[in-house]
């Protein structure tokens, strides 16, 4: 398994985040992301969500919690950051008043997963 991500509004997905070199630890920084969540920040759009490997109930790394803040930093507002694995789905949102410090809940299956899922897999393209 290797990450995935995707940007999210309301209506479902609308970039898929597959760059080279992700691997099952890590979802590397590519222009085009940035491109699409700067292009959607004054727009009503749910977030970004990416898969980690494995089973149970999701946990973000601090390099996703410290990645979490800098893209909110950037874009002047706060998202809903969503972790799968193969079984659950979690959310996080920013609670402070630390920097860094963000709740997390367990989110009901949505549409999307098993297609994030399916990006996880080793080859890496979902098929």
């Amino acid at each position: 398994m290797i990450e995935a991500g995707v940007v999210l509004t309301a209506s479902g997905p609308v970039h898929w985040h597959l760059p080279d070199g992700r691997t099952g630890g890590s979802l590397p920084d590519h222009r085009p992301l940035w491109d699409v969540l700067y292009s959607l920040r004054r727009e009503v759009f749910l977030g970004f969500a990416h898969s980690h490997p494995g089973s149970g109930v999701p946990g973000p790394s601090w390099t996703d919690v410290t990645t979490f803040a800098a893209v909110e930093a950037g874009l002047g507002r706060r998202l809903t950051w969503l972790i799968t694995s193969s079984d659950h789905v979690i959310g996080l949102t920013y609670r402070g008043p630390e920097k860094h410090k963000y709740s997390t809940f367990l989110v009901e299956e949505p549409d999307w997963a098993a297609q994030l899922r399916d990006y996880s897999k080793e080859n890496g393209n979902g098929s």
